[in-house]
């Protein structure tokens, strides 16, 4: 019988939906087979941009405690139906996050933490734990989980899926508003036993901002793909005979499909016979800048706008593709779709600037990676693809080096850390 628990921290967590809440699933799902019992603590996630019941399905046998209210107007979520928001334009989300970075540090669920913290101390009263987890954003799951660790003499390790005070894409308001930052931060590496991120350039920034760690503080676990969704929907049929290319995930921030679309329409004024074979597929939320661009780029009638689907649809919608398209603005962005193009082992075309998610695509082998906004290239990237795919011999991915980033082998090395920093009692 397992023995070993760890209480993992989570604000995004399913029903919530999104590639946010991947990560922390896939390690939830695997954690048992390597002798660890995980225990959730999240929030009861009454709004949402998007919401995927079939997650639900990774958690058999996984204790999973909601915290009655969530960090929204403190508003009391419990046996109320979940409440879909509208995905914000660029400009309203840009708004929004100056506002509540002014008002609210490390960030705007700040307020769930009292509610998280309360709970916390019922789980861990209630049985022996041997270590905590947090992963991040937001940053207020680790202020949690550094205040129940003292209050229960615990390790625990942090998880970054994004950087914290070096974010590009925080605000702050004045220098009281980052030092403030900082110090929390501070705070939270100092003391915590271990530190988990997903890329090289999130390691460096953390090591050249705090000089007391070291390397051995910090350990890299990328994203992944769990090869038991591809399993389920693998061997299915194309539904159409056209040349697709697609784009699985959302726009947000700076990521934006317009050098793509740009560069489709160029390619299709160029070559007008490609139109007849080519079909642009986008699966996820899309803002209405970018359905603007479509129509902008007169690529309407080229295009096929799946929307949001649950993960599963998603992978199945990938597989069905001849090749598959990411852009990445800056190093500091780490896509956890990138690894489940790795591990769909499809041709993609990344564009991309120098550094870790780049080399990870070249290693395919399938891959050819374009500079963000270099519309030529991009336009000779699906040229190439296209003129390959008309002689049927598109190439394949590595299996072999696609298992390195599989969900199950990655989450060994969770269970390792979490085994080195935990408490047990003999």
């Amino acid at each position: 019988m397992l023995s070993k628990k760890v209480l993992i921290i989570s604000y995004y967590f399913p029903p919530m939906g999104l590639s946010g809440v991947q990560r922390t699933l896939k390690f939830v799902k695997y954690l048992p087979e390597y002798d660890w019992i995980p225990v959730v603590l999240t929030t009861n996630s009454g709004s949402y941009y998007a919401y995927d019941e079939t997650l639900i399905e990774d958690l058999k046998n996984i204790a999973v405690h909601r915290t009655e209210k969530d960090a929204l107007f403190f508003r009391n979520n419990k046996n109320k139906p979940n409440k879909l928001l509208k995905y914000p334009s660029h400009l309203s989300q840009k708004i929004k996050r100056i506002i509540s970075q002014t008002f609210l540090q490390p960030d705007s669920r700040i307020t769930w933490k009292k509610y998280a913290v309360k709970l916390g101390r019922e789980i861990l009263s209630s049985g022996d734990f041997n270590a905590i987890y947090a992963t991040a954003p937001p940053f207020t799951d680790f202020l949690v989980a550094k205040q129940l660790a003292e209050e229960f003499n615990l390790s625990f390790i942090v998880d970054y899926r994004d950087l914290w005070v070096d974010n590009a894409y925080y605000y702050y308001a004045t220098p009281f508003h980052k030092n403030y930052a900082i110090s929390l931060e501070y705070e939270v590496v100092k003391k915590a036993n271990k530190i988990l991120v997903t890329s090289r350039n999130l390691k460096e920034s953390l090591l050249q901002r705090y000089k007391f760690l070291n390397h051995n503080d910090i350990s890299i676990i990328p994203h992944g793909f769990d090869a038991e969704d591809f399993r389920e929907v693998r061997g299915i049929t194309k539904a159409t005979e056209k040349f697709v290319i697609t784009h699985s995930g959302l726009f947000p921030d700076d990521l934006t499909p317009k050098y793509f679309l740009k560069a489709v329409s160029e390619l299709l004024t160029e070559k007008p016979e490609l139109r007849k074979h080519l079909e642009l597929k986008f699966v996820g939320l899309m803002r209405q800048s970018h359905l603007n661009l479509i129509s902008k780029y007169k690529l309407i009638d080229v295009t096929n706008l799946v929307g949001y689907v649950s993960h599963k649809d998603s992978i199945r919608e990938i597989l069905s593709s001849d090749i598959l398209w990411l852009m990445i603005p800056n190093n500091i962005v780490t896509p956890s779709r990138l690894f489940e193009y790795i591990g769909s082992l499809k041709p993609f075309i990344i564009s991309a600037p120098n550094g870790n998610m780049k080399q990870y695509s070249l290693d395919t082998n399938v891959a050819i990676a374009t500079d963000v906004k270099d519309i030529k290239e991009i336009k000779n990237a699906i040229l190439h693809y296209f003129e390959l795919w008309q002689k049927n011999i598109l190439p394949k991915g590595n299996q072999e080096y696609a298992n390195k980033f599989e969900r199950k082998y990655l989450t060994s090395y969770l269970a390792k850390e979490i085994a080195l920093i935990g408490k047990f009692n003999y």
